[in-house]
């Protein structure tokens, strides 16, 4: 596995600003880069080790991930994690509770797409992945 302990390390993709708009619903640092275009919204989101975003849903609108660096994990409410690696896609139907992060030693990038004027579109951000639950993820991936 290709772990990427220092910024320095990532790829040549955009790391952005800090994530400040969104802070509230990660338990870490994030970056953000974003790019929106009339039809796609595409943001590099950049997490540093150990952080991931709250349980959130995307209403009436499917996001794709696509892994550009680092190792991460994504979790569907109710069912097992799956290892985040460079050059993975994710799609992610409408309606799915889930998350997305760096793994605990690892920081991950990933680019987050999304159509735009989709009809009644948002996003709902719910509680956050608690330490107990990300260390079991990490556990089940086989990870420290």
């Amino acid at each position: 596995m290709h772990k990427i302990t220092h910024k320095e390390q990532m790829t040549d993709w955009a790391i952005g600003q800090a994530n400040t708009a969104y802070a509230q619903y990660f338990i870490g640092a994030s970056y953000l880069n974003p790019y929106k275009a009339s039809q796609i919204s595409i943001s590099n989101v950049t997490f540093d080790p150990g952080c991931r975003n709250n349980w959130h849903i995307h209403h009436n609108v499917e996001q794709t991930l696509v892994v550009v660096s680092g190792l991460g994990i994504y979790q569907e409410w109710g069912k097992d994690p799956v290892l985040l690696k460079p050059g993975m896609v994710v799609a992610i139907p409408p309606e799915v509770k889930h998350y997305h992060g760096a793994i605990a030693d690892s920081y991950m990038q990933h680019l987050a797409i999304t159509p735009n004027n989709i009809p009644n579109a948002s996003n709902e951000w719910l509680e956050e992945v608690d330490d107990a639950a990300y260390q079991k993820a990490h556990e089940q991936l086989g990870l420290k």
